[in-house]
């Protein structure tokens, strides 16, 4: 068995930590107004990554209050020498260029990546294949954009063997239906992904304890992004973490 991350989610909307029910910005939760002391808490507890999202960059929507939180929490990670996984937003090669010259280690890229693959083939040619990184966000199978608002019309699969086919070799799954829920991974389609493209497939979306985590890792996936189940208590990060080897 290949290694495998936990990532704590950090989920920025106006400057605020927040999580989302399916991604619906009308079901939010607040969870703190300072993502700089949340970013410190999980490496604390010995995170090796966090996962960064700027929601307000994905809804289209001013975000100089996230732009703010993301510095702060890029001072932490340096500080424990740990990384970070950026997405939101990113939907030129100006902006992922930005984001990864700011010390972010990884960009994700969602919108783009569906309206413009031969862009990705662009970026992993000119940062290499570990620093980016594409969110497939994905409702009954098929591939949503614009902060989940909008369909698509192409099928997880196939977007991300062609993905894989260009150079790719991260790829975050997320079951849009779960997020935020805590159903449980949708193991299924997530492993039928990563098998059937080959590629280091993190899964994402609806996790809801630590049997979600170890049935993820023992499906041979990549790593496991952990939001809500995280905050609400139903997952120790620093145990999980240590039972992970992580």
């Amino acid at each position: 068995m290949g290694s495998f991350t936990i990532f704590p989610a950090i989920d920025l909307r106006r400057g605020q930590v927040v999580r989302l029910q399916e991604g619906d910005p009308s079901h939010q939760t607040v969870y703190s107004s300072d993502p700089g002391e949340i970013a410190d808490r999980w490496l604390a507890a010995e995170a090796e990554w966090l996962h960064v999202v700027n929601l307000d960059g994905a809804f289209d929507q001013p975000d100089q209050a996230n732009r703010q939180a993301l510095t702060r929490i890029l001072v932490s990670v340096a500080m424990r020498k740990a990384s970070l996984q950026f997405g939101g937003g990113l939907r030129s090669i100006a902006a992922v260029e930005d984001a990864l010259s700011s010390g972010i280690t990884r960009g994700v890229l969602g919108t783009l990546a569906a309206e413009r693959p031969d862009l990705v083939a662009s970026l992993i040619e000119r940062w290499g294949s570990e620093r980016i990184a594409v969110s497939l966000d994905a409702r009954d199978g098929i591939v949503q954009v614009h902060g989940w608002q909008e369909g698509s019309g192409l099928a997880a699969v196939d977007a991300a063997r062609h993905l894989a086919e260009i150079g790719l070799r991260w790829l975050i799954y997320t079951d849009i239906g779960r997020d935020g829920l805590q159903k449980g991974l949708n193991l299924e389609h997530t492993c039928k992904v990563a098998a059937v493209t080959g590629l280091q497939v993190i899964a994402s979306g609806g996790v809801a304890g630590p049997q979600d985590i170890r049935d993820a890792r023992s499906a041979g996936l990549a790593g496991v992004i952990v939001g809500k189940a995280l905050y609400d208590g139903q997952i120790d990060l620093q145990q999980i973490l240590a039972e992970s080897g992580c």
